[in-house]
């Protein structure tokens, strides 16, 4: 497949993306497929293997997105399960050729559909590794979105306090982001919560809020849902009044927008007010309207549900208009279709209405017999309304294994993150964290310091070992918080020596002169220090500066360590050194001098500390070495 070619395929996939975001899924259809029959061309496949690599995943990543998006637009027209094995598809892919650009999309697509298929728990699983995904890429708004798909999840399995939970933490991060429209959505969908849970006045609250934020952005169809989802609690409340405010509000927007879907059904709304009220003539009439908007729209499920509501108004003994025949009539119809869509909770209702309609008027046979059918359809529903609350309450308990065990490992991951960080220089351990095997590099730039005790083992006879431990853990303490303020990476402790380098795993240009810094504080600290016994203590410090090779060393218990001439040297330098005085090389000296500017001026002190020629000496394993002693400069 020629570059031309390859382009011109993801032209049809974005195109596609776009057709998707208008609705027009034929569209998305034909593109995607397009692309998929272009795809699977033996001629593209050969090329593939006999190319250079990568040119195989490269096939497979435009095969990947265009499964997406026939899943995609699948799940929009409803289609789940459709969606579902195109989403799998895409997954087999992702998985295969570890196609980390869409493994992300293909997780929250997969969660989408699971929800919609009432595969709740399922849902939580890819919702979730898609949240980690953003949260390790470090992309907040797709954190929030993924956490208020998860609130979904758990609100529709009635877990109302963590859909809760999730949509607070969904509405800070878009609030944080300045993503209006997505934190008027979630405000939306917290309204929906208390709505479900009964606290309407909550719901109210909410759910002007994100009125607000609509009308303040200008987006009418959101605007007008929100106007609708008020005018729904109102009429929970028995607000009648109110409801029928806010439900005209709703209509006027709805058609305004030529939203006829949105329309029908907030006339529909209109017409149950009416009802309430007593306002038979005028439920009639909205009920009359919905209904042939419904049917217009093609919309049977609903058709079913307002000839219920026709035949309600008829049914009503009391309305001027009542008409036994009419109710039966639109019963009939509305049976039907309930029937015809197994829409049970529907379907039992008017089974029982038309019962008590065919009692009301004598019709007994016809009476008993629908009265029949109500009970059995009506325990169907109770069966599996239970069924559905069982599981519910399984899905709740997967879900909530499931968190309590990502929890556990995540304290787990964050305590040995913890410990990495601790025992290694934070850039080794994050790349570590990475899954990175093994870790060698080279530094050919780096200052090393050494510094051991004298009379360390004549001392560690007059005291304790608790005394020893303590002094050494003290002293040593001290020591790392100097390396901290001079940018020195304390590397290790053997008994009483002290290792730490500068210029490694983190290169910087002035690392002799940040060791030569931390030396003098070293020093001057050690100058002063006495044991609790009153013994003076005395170090020796080395400096060397060179190349290195430095890694990571073991498999359980991990060590950052480095190696090379320039550790030796500098131990040398500690050893042949004096008490209380700091022995660096020439090529120490010269490092400083490069690193702090050939005036010898250190950006960070008053004065550059003073080079003392001790002349050339004989250097165990190194030779004759031109050396010097570092010291601090006085004014």
């Amino acid at each position: 497949m020629t570059s031309k070619q390859q382009s011109e395929l993801e032209d049809k996939i974005k195109l596609a993306v776009i057709e998707a975001t208008k609705g027009n899924f034929r569209q998305v259809e034909q593109l995607a497929n397009e692309v998929l029959i272009e795809l699977d061309k033996p001629s593209h496949f050969l090329e593939a293997i006999d190319s250079v690599e990568g040119s195989l995943r490269a096939v497979e990543v435009l095969r990947a997105n265009a499964m997406l998006a026939l899943a995609d637009s699948a799940w929009k027209s409803g289609e789940y399960h459709i969606a579902l094995e195109y989403g799998q598809k895409a997954l087999t892919i992702v998985e295969n050729f570890d196609v980390q650009e869409v493994r992300l999309h293909v997780y929250n697509l997969l969660g989408i559909v699971n929800r919609n298929l009432g595969n709740y728990h399922i849902a939580l699983e890819y919702y979730t590794q898609a949240l980690h995904k953003e949260e390790e890429a470090g992309e907040k708004s797709g954190v929030a979105r993924l956490m208020a798909n998860i609130g979904i999840v758990y609100s529709n399995i009635g877990s109302y306090d963590r859909a809760l939970e999730y949509y607070a933490k969904a509405l800070a991060l878009h609030d944080e982001l300045g993503e209006k429209s997505r934190s008027a959505s979630c405000l939306g969908n917290i309204g929906a919560v208390y709505s479900g849970m009964g606290s309407y006045d909550s719901a109210l609250e909410y759910f002007t809020k994100a009125l607000a934020a609509y009308e303040a952005l200008g987006e009418k169809l959101m605007t007008a849902i929100a106007i609708g989802n008020i005018g729904v609690v109102y009429f929970y409340l028995m607000k009648y009044d109110k409801a029928l405010e806010y439900y005209t509000k709703a209509l006027s927007a709805h058609e305004l927008s030529g939203n006829k879907s949105n329309a029908a059904a907030v006339i529909e709304y209109l017409g149950a007010v009416y009802f309430e009220l007593g306002t038979y003539d005028k439920a009639l009439e909205f009920y009359k309207k919905a209904l042939a908007a419904y049917e217009g729209l093609g919309n049977k499920s609903s058709v079913a549900v307002v000839s219920g509501n026709i035949a309600q108004v008829y049914s009503t003994q009391n309305f001027e208009g009542y008409d036994a025949a009419k109710a039966e009539e639109h019963l009939v119809t509305s049976v039907a279709l309930s029937t015809e869509l197994g829409i049970k909770q529907n379907l039992y209702k008017v089974l029982g209405s038309l019962a008590d309609l065919y009692g009301n008027t004598e019709r007994w046979k016809e009476a008993f017999t629908y009265h029949k059918r109500y009970h059995e359809v009506e325990k169907e529903v109770q069966n599996e309304e239970a069924t559905e609350q069982a599981q519910n309450m399984e899905h709740r308990r997967k879900i909530e294994e499931a968190e309590r065990d990502r929890q556990v490992k995540l304290a787990r991951f964050q305590e040995q993150e913890k410990i990495l960080h601790n025992i290694l220089p934070s850039q080794i351990a994050d790349r570590m964290i990475e899954g990175e095997k093994t870790i060698a590099d080279s530094h050919e730039h780096v200052s090393v310091f050494f510094s051991d005790i004298v009379g360390f083992t004549k001392l560690s006879q007059r005291i304790s070992a608790e005394e020893l431990v303590v002094m050494l853990n003290g002293i040593f303490s001290q020591f790392d918080q100097l390396a901290r303020k001079h940018g020195l990476e304390k590397i290790k402790t053997i008994g009483d020596a002290y290792m730490a380098v500068c210029g490694a795993p983190i290169h910087v240009d002035n690392h002799a002169e940040r060791a030569a810094l931390f030396a003098l504080e070293v020093a001057e600290l050690m100058n002063n220090y006495q044991t609790n016994t009153g013994d003076k203590v005395m170090i020796r410090i080395g400096l060397h500066s060179g190349g290195v090779v430095a890694g990571i060393i073991g498999e359980n218990k991990f060590a950052y360590d480095m190696w090379g001439d320039a550790v030796n040297t500098a131990s040398r330098m500690e050893s042949h050194g004096e008490p209380g005085k700091i022995h660096v090389s020439e090529e120490f000296k010269q490092a400083f001098m490069l690193g702090s500017g050939q005036n010898g001026q250190s950006p960070t002190s008053p004065m550059s500390p003073l080079f003392t020629n001790r002349g050339e000496i004989d250097i165990k394993g190194k030779g004759i070495m031109k050396t010097y002693f570092l010291q601090k400069a006085t004014l």
